[in-house]
């Protein structure tokens, strides 16, 4: 085989020894795939440990060998203002998943990238949430696809909020994020915070039509077959009202966001993209394209979130 082909069947070879020990139940047998393969994870995976990193996070608690959950972990999440109150979310020990995961999204047609990890788009748009808190004062909101819930929670805590409601379509991702609410209902004041387990289509959200002021969601526009879906829902459910809107943080991903947003326009709604919407967040995306060793796999298309405003 020539030289592009060997290095094909390496990529492949990588991707299974991932996965493999993704699979693996206990930590003791888990060796990271870069021993057998130096430096390959940066080279096949876009994904990152912290991201850009604007909000500062610790482990508080990791699951032991011994422990039953020991795929879980806590995560206090320090919001960056003064007076705003930390949150403590259960997430998925990084490079741990279980078979039980998969059975359950192909019985319920839902993925299980909100199990994965805290996506660096979900970190842009809690941090966005934070800059622009007033957007959300005595409003309805809900955030789409929310993975741990961190920046519907986000919401819920700094900016007084009437309502809002953190979905996800995939079942297990849900119970996550009621344990995530339960653990920080002391910091919602009167904002009434719920969990809904939300499949993008017409029938499941018919109940909750027209009834958001704002929606947020990020990374949600990578799997083309839920583009329409996507697009339906986010009209369904905004209030009729010219100053509701939907907020997506998403990379362009080669076409998926474009693809993403002809259903927008084939769904009757409007919308504007933003490359620069942050001060910081835009210093960080040119340091990372400068190649810092924090993110050596860093590929604006597929990492650089741009801001998509839709509105009716």
């Amino acid at each position: 085989m020539g030289e592009g082909s060997s290095e094909n069947v390496r990529a492949s070879s990588v991707r299974w020894e991932i996965l493999r020990q993704a699979l693996l139940r206990r930590r003791s047998l888990i060796r990271n795939p870069d021993d057998r393969f130096p430096g390959a994870i940066s080279r096949i995976s876009r994904k990152t440990t912290h991201g850009f990193n604007l909000i500062p996070r610790q482990l508080m608690e990791a699951g032991s060998d011994q422990d039953s959950n020991f795929r879980d972990s806590r995560i206090c999440y320090i919001l960056p203002i003064v007076g705003a109150p930390s949150l403590l979310l259960t997430q998925r020990v990084d490079r741990v998943a279980d078979l039980e995961d998969f059975k359950i999204s192909n019985r319920n047609n839902v993925d299980t990238t909100g199990l994965v990890c805290q996506w660096p788009s979900e970190d842009v748009l809690a941090h966005f949430c934070l800059s622009n808190r007033d957007m959300f004062k005595s409003k309805k909101v809900i955030e789409l696809g929310a993975g741990y819930g961190l920046a519907g929670l986000v919401i819920a805590a700094i900016s007084d909020a009437s309502e809002v409601v953190i979905s996800d379509g995939n079942s297990q991702v849900v119970d996550y994020i009621q344990r995530n609410i339960e653990a920080n209902s002391g910091a919602f004041g009167a904002t009434k915070v719920t969990a809904v387990t939300l499949h993008w289509d017409e029938e499941a959200a018919s109940n909750m039509s027209n009834a958001f002021d704002v929606i947020v969601a990020s990374d949600c526009t990578f799997f083309k077959d839920f583009h329409k879906s996507l697009a339906t829902t986010v009209r369904n459910l905004l209030r009729n009202d010219t100053s509701s809107k939907a907020i997506f943080f998403s990379p362009k991903r080669g076409d998926s966001l474009d693809k993403f947003l002809q259903k927008v326009e084939e769904t009757g709604l409007n919308f504007s993209v933003t490359e620069n919407y942050d001060t910081e967040v835009w210093k960080r995306h040119h340091v990372f394209v400068n190649r810092d060793d924090s993110w050596p796999s860093y590929d604006k298309d597929h990492c650089y979130p741009l801001l998509v405003t839709i509105t009716l």
